[in-house]
């Protein structure tokens, strides 16, 4: 196993470009695991806008992108008077195989304030995914997971729309935004907690919105996610999502376009 922390640490980035060597232990069947994906490009991105806080981050996922020497390459879209927009693509060759665009953005003096607040979760039965080889997606080994509220991938416990798990990353150190990136993108569709069998799955379109710019303090332990599947028909579903750091801390939400092959 390669910890998240030592993948970020070997990213080479630069000039508008970043490049990371990854094992197949953080693979997601024929493809790289998104978090990852996106906190590759968000490296490149980095290089060219490196100063303010990251707001949002959308990504499309265009392509399996395969283990190896991973590339992404970044352009600065616009620079206004408190924001910028960066856009980076996971590319080989001249293929784009994914495309991400960020908005950066300082700080600024507002009257409007509405700070979210965790609520609390019953859970009688708490119920662990363990990692088996061959049979849940590799990256997921690098993960601690619980679920408090609905159930793991292909166990039809129940066909609630809602999850609730507490997660964590089986690594050292804290928390940076790459770190909180591969929290947010750990949970698989609600939908597949509703199927006995399995079946594929795979992410469209993925979005952040961060609501935090401070990770310095946060363990990589104690994370939670609250989702909820909020439509689904016709093999597609979306779902939303907020990311809880250790102590309750609220650090993003998210939405997320996934396609059920079952």
């Amino acid at each position: 196993m390669t910890p998240y922390s030592t993948l970020m640490s070997r990213i080479v980035a630069g000039g508008g470009e970043a490049a990371l060597e990854v094992p197949d232990d953080w693979l997601q069947g024929r493809t790289l695991f998104g978090g990852l994906q996106a906190a590759i490009a968000l490296a490149a991105m980095r290089t060219v806008a490196p100063a303010a806080p990251l707001r949002t981050l959308q990504v499309t996922f265009i392509g399996p992108v395969p283990g190896g020497t991973v590339r992404a390459k970044a352009r600065v879209l616009r620079t206004g008077k408190n924001t910028t927009h960066v856009e980076a693509r996971i590319v080989d060759g001249e293929s784009t195989l994914a495309l991400a665009i960020a908005v950066f953005g300082v700080a600024r003096p507002t009257r409007v304030v509405l700070p979210m607040v965790q609520a609390p979760v019953k859970s009688g039965n708490p119920v662990e995914m363990p990692y088996m080889a061959g049979v849940a997606p590799a990256f997921t080994q690098h993960f601690k997971a619980r679920w408090l509220v609905g159930a793991p991938p292909f166990t039809r416990m129940e066909r609630n729309p809602e999850s609730v798990i507490e997660i964590g990353l089986r690594d050292s150190g804290t928390a940076t935004e790459a770190h909180a990136i591969a929290m947010a993108d750990f949970i698989p569709p609600v939908a597949l907690s509703w199927l006995e069998e399995r079946v594929a799955a795979a992410s469209l379109t993925w979005m952040l919105e961060f609501l935090t710019a401070d990770f310095a303090g946060l363990s990589l332990d104690g994370w939670r996610i609250d989702a909820r599947m909020m439509a689904a028909g016709e093999g597609y579903t979306s779902q939303s999502l907020v990311l809880w750091g250790p102590g309750g801390v609220p650090v993003a939400l998210g939405r997320q376009s996934m396609v059920v092959f079952g």
